[in-house]
């Protein structure tokens, strides 16, 4: 079995949330701080990524005030819990190899400390040493203790009401890195 070490290019990879209202939806980006992928015979088999959780950003207000206030809000506990927890982390568990360079991925994702499995279809294209692929991935808030304005918790929210669920856009690029062997 031939395995091949890929390194996320944290420049070239990026993740789009969108997070949706009663009233509408916000969206925004976050950085991929760094993560890996591992290929068995070229097939993706295996990988981790840390995201920071600290540059979240919001692109849909303009005002700056309003902006900071806001990134201040997701950056607290009502959500991320930043200062406490700077990093988020998705590891792949298996991967379904499909037709045309799609494939079924399931794997941890862990967001303040608490872990929950989840799973996303995503197009993986792999190309001499450089790896491309996205995804998208729907993130049931709630379960990572994130209850601000959820339903499930609050009653009589009418409009103030945010959906649990958020959505990511996940984009990556990685190259291969030549792995020292080992010798006995």
């Amino acid at each position: 079995m031939k395995t091949q070490h890929f390194v996320v290019n944290s420049a070239q990879s990026h993740i789009n949330w969108t997070g949706r209202k009663v009233t509408g939806a916000h969206n925004g980006t976050i950085d991929i701080k760094a993560g890996s992928l591992v290929f068995h015979d070229d097939q993706l088999a295996a990988g981790r990524f840390v995201i920071d959780t600290r540059s979240i950003v919001i692109l849909d207000v303009t005002d700056p005030a309003t902006n900071a206030q806001f990134a201040g809000h997701l950056a607290s506990d009502d959500f991320f819990s930043s200062e406490q927890y700077p990093e988020a982390y998705f590891e792949i568990r298996s991967v379904q190899s499909g037709p045309n360079e799609a494939s079924h991925i399931e794997g941890d994702l862990t967001i303040k400390g608490i872990t929950h499995p989840v799973g996303f279809e995503a197009q993986v294209v792999r190309v001499g040493s450089k790896v491309a692929a996205v995804g998208n991935i729907t993130v049931d808030r709630t379960k990572y203790g994130m209850k601000f304005r959820s339903g499930n918790f609050f009653q009589n929210l009418g409009d103030t009401l945010i959906y649990n669920n958020f959505e990511l856009a996940v984009s990556l690029t990685a190259e291969a890195v030549a792995v020292p062997a080992v010798h006995a």
